[in-house]
């Protein structure tokens, strides 16, 4: 190879800024903003370390342009272009959503960032990007009136909502259908729930229950509160010092007596959510007469359980980078299991599904009910519990929910 050839070879390519965004992404998607150096997105891009730092000052830098960038790309998606007035509201809104759709699709690892590690963005930068997906969801939520003006404005909120975390749940798994079908299946869930009677709003005494821990089950108030802390900061933010004083203990020292590290309490924590719900699926089959009345059980008993452990269902998700290799193995082979039960009974009761398809449905529900819990909390006023459990019935069971089959 020439001297020339060779140049032609080290040219720089004029997209470099979006080859950076996109290694980057995948980078911080898969191992957490934490977890990722700029030495590492430098070696996936086999470039130096010195050229990388040519084009962003810092990896916060680069996550935080990554991140402004989707939250700007959402608004753009979710605004009905010019041509789209003169659409009826019900195919206005469906031109809208497809554009969500594609966005999301082709910015995969983005969305798994934005759902998952904005948290590290700081005070500024995570405001404006909450007022970017603010505004879109206030631009979604008027389109769904314009479909359905009966309902008020808490209705639409919870559908708004709802469809966003149908269609970006696709960032939370590695679960992969070709574009048309991915298409059609997420336009399709959103159309249901769009279509969706839901309950009518609870009150306030339909909490679930706090049960508060005696002090002298330090080794459950331990893992209580360090889920609450990891929650609330972030696993990188909280030291075994802050997880002792959270439980009034003397020292960080006395944590270990009953925990090898903070690692082990995380740890600890996952096998705690995995257990919750691979132990609904035995009793719910056996005692059910057919696949739906299993599925419908589960349901139920998912929502309910992440009702009652908000934090652990949130942690569940947003620190799995954080856990040990081993670990981590071990609890991925569980929720495989998990996700592989419930899409055989999701087949079962839809036949017309294929098993590609009926994963994605279950990685949506799943992620539905922590994003209801994540926006609005503990205000059962808007979002109850029997209304998360209506949504993943529809998500799952299709336009009628569970009635239907």
């Amino acid at each position: 190879m020439n001297v020339e050839e060779q140049r032609v070879i080290r040219r720089r390519p004029k997209n470099r800024r979006a080859q950076i965004a996109a290694t980057s992404a995948a980078a911080f998607g898969s191992l957490g903003y934490h977890g990722v150096s700029m030495e590492d997105i430098a070696t996936r891009l086999g470039i130096s370390s010195a050229a990388l730092y040519r084009h962003y000052p810092s990896k916060y830098a680069l996550f935080r342009e990554e991140l402004l960038r989707l939250g700007q790309l959402t608004i753009d998606a979710t605004t009905p272009p010019d041509e789209a007035r003169e659409l009826d509201p019900r195919a206005r809104l469906s031109s809208v959503l497809d554009r969500i759709i594609a966005e999301t699709i082709a910015n995969r690892a983005t969305v798994t960032l934005v759902r998952w590690e904005q948290r590290y963005l700081d005070e500024t930068d995570r405001q404006t990007l909450s007022d970017q997906f603010a505004r879109a969801l206030s631009i979604l939520r008027g389109l769904i009136g314009q479909v359905r003006p009966e309902l008020d404005e808490h209705d639409r909120a919870v559908r708004a909502v709802a469809l966003f975390s149908v269609i970006s749940s696709i960032g939370d798994h590695h679960a992969a259908l070709p574009v048309k079908p991915l298409t059609a299946l997420l336009h399709s869930t959103c159309d249901a729930i769009v279509a969706a009677e839901l309950p009518p709003p609870g009150t306030d005494a339909d909490a679930p229950r706090s049960t508060e821990i005696p002090q002298s089950f330090k080794h459950e108030l331990l893992l209580k509160k360090a889920v609450e802390l990891f929650h609330q900061r972030g696993y990188p933010n909280v030291s075994v010092e802050d997880i002792a004083s959270a439980a009034d203990l003397s020292a960080a020292s006395a944590v270990y007596r009953y925990y090898r590290s903070k690692g082990d309490l995380l740890a600890a924590a996952f096998r705690r959510a995995a257990d919750r719900v691979s132990g609904a699926i035995g009793p719910a089959v056996s005692s059910s007469a057919t696949p739906a009345e299993a599925l419908g059980k589960l349901i139920d008993l998912y929502v309910a359980g992440s009702f009652a452990e908000r934090e652990l269902t949130y942690v569940y998700y947003a620190e799995f980078s954080h856990v040990s290799p081993e670990e981590r193995t071990m609890l991925r082979n569980v929720q495989r299991l998990i996700v592989a039960e419930w899409v055989r009974l999701l087949v079962a009761v839809r036949p017309e599904l294929s098993e590609g398809e009926a994963r994605i449905l279950v990685h949506a529900g799943f992620g539905m009910v922590v994003d209801m819990g994540r926006v609005f909390g503990a205000d059962l006023r808007i979002c109850p519990q029997e209304r998360v459990i209506r949504l993943m019935e529809i998500i799952l069971f299709g336009t009628g929910g569970r009635a239907e089959v």
